[in-house]
């Protein structure tokens, strides 16, 4: 959001490398350590940087660590860690039945905004600091907002029936902005017929008991039936050997991929997971290259007895031969979700996780309980006897302006304070913040939207786009520390402290675990000082980190009294 700059020059932005070689290596050798048995000759051969990491049965505690410390991002991984905010665009169905989470059983002439000012949209984002932009191009009731071969349930078939996806990605494109797409693998449209039916005489039945609906239900129960697909969700299908795309009849794609202009493959699934392939297809051939794909882990109707077993190998396998270099959330070389739909990430959140799967056989890289876990990358962690996998694989915070993920008229937005308080904890947190901002019926964007998301912009530029270092002879008085680590080799602070000078002697103003991408540290009240470094107290490799900066938030620029800056000279 706001660019670096090389060099930190008239503070003294010391980095005091305190670094005992017990810091450096693993400690002593646990009883987990010590399941895995000595270093054997296999594992003598030096451990090379890589995005993923392989744990062998002979790998003593230290060289886990050494691997965890030389395990790095793909060039898509760190080019998508470079977009610290990303606007998200949840505009659909939903938008136009006032829900959360549709049926997909909906009456398609709902569908009906008349005229979107994308370009409204890309304005208000690029004011909130954004520099990625997130289109949800299918959310879990199937609604497609592009005319897909595959389903009827589409923009094509309303009112309106222009291709929103190809507007909002040209638009994107236009302003300047990268574009990732969200393309949930869940689909109400595609229940299967005779389930849906039975299960609505089930609802009816236990509402009529007085029993409470969930949200899920009360929207099919409301909506009715059937579904406005063909019934491939859950349906049980065996899977087979298929070829994609699977052409559909006139196809205008048939000569380009008989030419081999567009690529073409072969994977053995079921029906589901074809259509969604096919639609995966279409979305990274038509609109691509994408700067993230986002892949939603919903299984809403699981508890009603309906559930989709994803071949996550075969997608992932897909994906990686049709985008090579697109971040993939819940995908292995992807991204992963924070753990919460707050915006904030852990004080220790870590881009490096272990995994006892292989990363390309599972959605959100193997991770227990869907990344939520309070603790996924410490050394107790890592050294694990279940561990056989490490990647890279760094937090997205998701969270959105308003209490829904779509507009809603009677909601109201957080207040640009509150946005500023997220991006310190998410992006000042060492994750993306991907922050929702969702265009009401008419097309627009709310105005009560784009005030906050403007003054939020402003707040963050005005605070973290100077560093007060770079202004001439200090001292300089300053509430924030901003530290980071060249991800580019790896994340490996574990501990460290920030220390100011008084009088000839050092002393700690603030603390922390994990830095990696970047780490804010908000100090209680403002300092004034001229010198100030890092001191680095445990790490898992040789650190490599960024040069400090310094930043004063504008309610701290004007002390209230003299007294009230603490001075460091």
């Amino acid at each position: 959001m706001v660019r670096r700059r090389p060099r930190a020059r008239l503070l003294l932005s010391a980095l005091a490398l305190a670094l005992a070689g017990a810091a450096l290596s693993a400690p002593a050798q646990s009883a987990s350590g010590a399941a895995r048995g000595s270093e054997g000759a296999g594992c003598q051969r030096p451990v090379r940087p890589a995005s993923q990491m392989r744990i062998e049965p002979c790998d003593g505690p230290q060289r886990v660590i050494e691997k965890a410390a030389k395990t790095v991002p793909t060039k898509g991984q760190y080019a998508w860690q470079q977009r610290e905010v990303t606007a998200f665009t949840h505009f659909g169905m939903n938008t136009f039945t006032d829900r959360e989470w549709g049926s997909g059983a909906e009456d398609r002439s709902l569908f009906d905004p008349g005229h979107i000012d994308f370009d409204q949209w890309m304005r208000a984002y690029k004011a909130a600091g954004a520099e990625q932009v997130m289109l949800t191009a299918k959310h879990h009731d199937g609604f497609a907002l592009w005319p897909s071969r595959y389903t009827e349930h589409s923009v094509e078939n309303t009112p309106y029936g222009r291709d929103i996806v190809g507007q909002y990605v040209k638009a994107a494109r236009k302003a300047g902005l990268k574009v990732g797409i969200y393309l949930s693998p869940a689909d109400g449209a595609e229940l299967p017929h005779g389930w849906h039916e039975k299960w609505l005489a089930d609802l009816q039945a236990k509402q009529d008991a007085g029993e409470r609906l969930t949200t899920v239900e009360r929207t099919a129960l409301a909506d009715g039936g059937p579904p406005r697909g063909k019934g491939r969700y859950g349906n049980g299908s065996e899977p087979t050997e298929r070829t994609f795309p699977t052409l559909v009849p006139g196809d205008d794609r048939a000569e380009k991929v008989a030419s081999g202009e567009l690529p073409g493959f072969t994977a053995k699934v079921n029906d589901y997971d074809a259509y969604y392939l096919n639609q995966v297809y279409e979305i990274v051939t038509e609109y691509g290259p994408l700067d993230e794909l986002w892949l939603d882990g919903a299984n809403p109707w699981r508890d009603a007895g309906i559930t989709q077993e994803y071949n996550w190998s075969e997608l992932f396998r897909a994906l990686h031969e049709l985008a090579p270099g697109t971040p993939v959330f819940g995908g292995p070389q992807g991204v992963r979700w924070v753990g919460n739909e707050n915006g904030v990430a852990r004080e220790s959140e870590w881009s490096v996780t272990p995994s006892a799967l292989d990363p390309w056989t599972a959605y959100a890289g193997g991770l227990p309980n869907d990344s939520t876990d309070p603790d996924i990358g410490s050394r107790k962690k890592l050294l694990d006897p279940s561990v056989k996998y490490l990647q890279w694989y760094p937090a997205e915070a998701d969270v959105s302006l308003r209490p829904g993920w779509y507009h809603h008229a009677d909601e109201h937005p957080k207040s640009a304070a509150q946005l500023l308080e997220l991006y310190e904890k998410s992006v000042g947190r060492n994750a993306s913040l991907l922050l929702n901002v969702p265009p009401a019926k008419n097309g627009r964007i709310d105005a009560a939207d784009v005030r906050e998301l403007t003054a939020f912009g402003d707040a963050v530029r005005d605070i973290y786009g100077t560093d007060l270092s770079e202004r001439g002879p200090g001292p300089r008085t300053f509430d924030r520390v901003a530290v980071g680590e060249d991800i580019r080799k790896g994340q490996r602070v574990e501990r460290f402290t920030v220390e100011a000078r008084s009088h000839g002697t050092w002393r700690e103003i603030a603390s922390g675990t994990t830095i990696g991408h970047r780490r804010i540290l908000a100090l209680p009240q403002p300092v004034t000082a001229r010198q100030v470094r890092v001191k680095v107290e445990q790490s898992r490799g040789k650190p490599h980190l960024r040069p400090l900066t310094l930043h004063l938030a504008k309610q701290s620029a004007k002390p209230a009294h003299p007294r009230a800056a603490a001075v460091v000279r």
